[in-house]
């Protein structure tokens, strides 16, 4: 028997062998005979599930949230914009996830599609180029790390948009949180336009979404006193701040240590000082990102009409 104690030390029985049942729901009752009007009617609501979802309220923006059903009448409804995330299986030290440019781009994309108010997120493309494989070179020397061909990398970002091209999307964005493959989604755009000539489609390769966490985010951080060596260049403060204030539960906080010297930091795979990262600086790249990209998306629409 569950029981809930009352501001005037009654008890709700809330056992169904001992409260009555009418018309298949619980009657609710207190010892001593008090009755909880109010308490009862907010049970019942809640148990003919009256008491709306929190995932019902608001429309999920991502494609693998939505049935087909609710992504076809998202499009009749003028989300005709999508957006294809790329992220990347690639080390960043001891202190962050495999994972980070995966669930990065993920979240800012989210950002970006509802301040644009007209976009869809395709799911996000987890596998790119991160180096040779055997021997192996670049993020491939760190355990974790997962890398595939150039043509293979550019044939899966094609097939996607030519499959969101076929379901009537009219305008379709890419983005990369990684700067080695930023090139090679140039190019699949590049190619889809030659191809999309004759059509009122088109393909859209955004790079000030990567170029934002670059010259001005780091700017933003000297201005606030952080030093170039702490900045770094890959799982330094800059990168580290930006995930901490996108999923902090992917930084490793006990690893986040300021001792290391540069020579050690290098053999992990850090560039910079991730212990001078904080959520409040990488919030300074968030907005940095969010605004500028979804800026540059509504000029590459225009451009293109």
């Amino acid at each position: 028997m569950v029981s809930v104690r009352t501001q005037t030390s009654a008890t709700l029985n809330l056992n169904p062998r001992t409260s009555a049942q009418r018309g298949g729901l619980t009657v609710c009752t207190l010892k001593r005979g008090i009755t909880r009007s109010w308490l009862c009617m907010l049970m019942v609501i809640a148990g003919l599930g009256l008491v709306p979802h929190p995932a019902h309220a608001q429309a999920s923006l991502h494609i693998e949230d939505l049935t087909w059903t609710e992504v076809r009448d998202a499009l009749k409804a003028g989300k005709t914009t999508v957006i294809i995330p790329v992220g990347g299986i690639e080390q960043s030290g001891p202190h962050m996830t495999l994972g980070k440019h995966n669930v990065r781009v993920k979240v800012l994309a989210e950002r970006i599609a509802l301040a644009l108010g007209n976009a869809l997120v395709a799911p996000v493309i987890a596998y790119v180029p991160e180096g040779q494989v055997s021997p192996p070179t670049q993020h491939m020397r760190f355990v974790g790390t997962v890398s595939i061909p150039d043509d293979a990398f550019k044939a899966v970002v094609d097939g996607a948009a030519r499959s969101f091209k076929q379901h009537g999307f009219t305008d379709v964005v890419m983005i990369g949180d990684h700067g080695g493959y930023q090139s090679l989604l140039e190019s699949v755009a590049t190619r889809l336009n030659h191809d999309w000539a004759k059509s009122t489609i088109h393909a859209h390769f955004i790079g000030t979404y990567y170029d934002a966490a670059q010259t001005p985010y780091n700017q933003a951080l000297r201005d606030r006193g952080l030093t170039d060596a702490q900045i770094g260049t890959h799982a330094g403060a800059a990168d580290t701040s930006l995930m901490l204030a996108t999923d902090a539960t992917l930084v490793r906080r006990d690893q986040l240590k300021s001792t290391r010297d540069a020579a050690a930091a290098k053999a992990l795979g850090v560039s910079g000082d991730p212990g001078a990262s904080t959520a409040a600086l990488g919030q300074i790249g968030v907005d940095l990102i969010v605004s500028r990209t979804t800026a540059a998306i509504r000029q590459a629409v225009a451009r293109s009409r």
